[in-house]
């Protein structure tokens, strides 16, 4: 599911499948065993894949260590943000594995294998974190006087433990067998991946992004009744707090189009194309669709982790310890 260095001058008219490593890789050392392996040089999609790999894994890895080192942090929400940050830096660490195997050593088909086994693992816990975060969303407004007690984390952990072991098993179909090193015929438009397995993945992702819109849909009526109740006892405030529930409630509607908006369009190009493409479309496409899905990685610390308060507190007091004060802060699920 990654572009290789040597298809960046593709031709599309060629109808070959995208495999994730270059095709000279898997022939070269069982063909020419006695000739040395030949690294290829260094290209603009090389740093480009070992700089973005190593931005995401650093930034996730910052957001999961200042949870798990936090003890204050162990709300619902920051269970379901340390699972995307870890998923996301899993994401970040196949792209430096990728790298590595691509212009450092030489490659064989466990490596493929290996890194492919590792994204499909990674995007697979990513997208059911965000499902999860959209829940959080959605219970922490329409319970919530109740959402977030001690029953609430355990059902939280329980349910990112059933999704770590759902992805897992889901990302180890690879490595089990279900690859189409040896059947060509058989490849999706993501070398290894077959097209079986590849297509029954998109429409579970699809599942999962549909999912999710239904729950901030219903987010969006709850939020509405709300706005409503507030409406209705509106003569009684006074006209600076009404301004204010007026300002609040566009920012807040604005940033759950950005988030929705960067939600769809990073997982329905590939999930859609996942489905309707085979191994004799043109690679461009599957690199264009790709890109995106990789890119949510990049994206979600900081439109999930880094605008909740709490977190930017943490990090603030890491950072300038006298700049700040020990005043508690009252966690809000919401403004994550």
């Amino acid at each position: 599911m990654i572009m290789n260095a040597s298809d960046l001058a593709w031709d599309e008219s060629s109808g070959a499948a995208e495999p994730f490593f270059p095709v000279d890789q898997l022939d070269s050392p069982s063909s020419s065993s006695s000739s040395s392996y030949e690294v290829p040089p260094l290209t603009v999609w090389g740093v480009a894949l070992c700089v973005s790999g190593t931005l995401i894994a650093a930034e996730n890895a910052i957001v999961v260590t200042t949870i798990l080192a936090t003890p204050s942090l162990r709300a619902p929400v920051f269970l379901l943000l340390a699972s995307l940050g870890l998923a996301d830096l899993l994401a970040g660490v196949a792209l430096i594995l990728h790298f590595l195997f691509l212009f450092c050593v030489e490659p064989s088909d466990w490596s493929e294998l290996l890194t492919s086994g590792l994204l499909v693992t990674s995007l697979t816990a990513s997208l059911c974190s965000l499902m999860g975060v959209a829940l959080d969303r959605y219970l922490s407004l329409s319970h919530a006087l109740t959402y977030g007690s001690g029953q609430s984390r355990r059902r939280a952990a329980i349910l990112l433990l059933l999704v770590w072991l759902g992805a897992c098993v889901i990302g180890a179909g690879p490595a089990m067998g279900w690859h189409c090193l040896g059947e060509p015929d058989s490849c999706s438009v993501a070398r290894p991946l077959t097209r079986t397995y590849l297509s029954l993945l998109c429409g579970g992702f699809l599942v999962v992004v549909m999912v999710t819109l239904q729950l901030y849909a219903g987010i969006c009526r709850v939020a509405r009744r709300h706005a409503h109740a507030i409406a209705t006892q509106r003569h009684f405030l006074p006209a600076t707090h009404s301004y204010a529930s007026k300002h609040s409630s566009g920012r807040g509607f604005s940033r759950l189009i950005l988030v929705l908006s960067v939600f769809v369009g990073c997982w329905m190009p590939f999930s859609l194309w996942g489905l309707l493409g085979d191994a004799s479309s043109p690679p461009l496409y599957t690199y264009a669709t790709l890109v995106p899905a990789a890119g949510s990685s990049l994206l979600n610390p900081i439109l999930y982790s880094l605008r909740n308060k709490d977190i930017r507190k943490v990090l603030l007091q890491a950072c300038c310890p006298n700049r700040c004060t020990n005043n508690t802060h009252i966690h809000h699920p919401v403004d994550v």
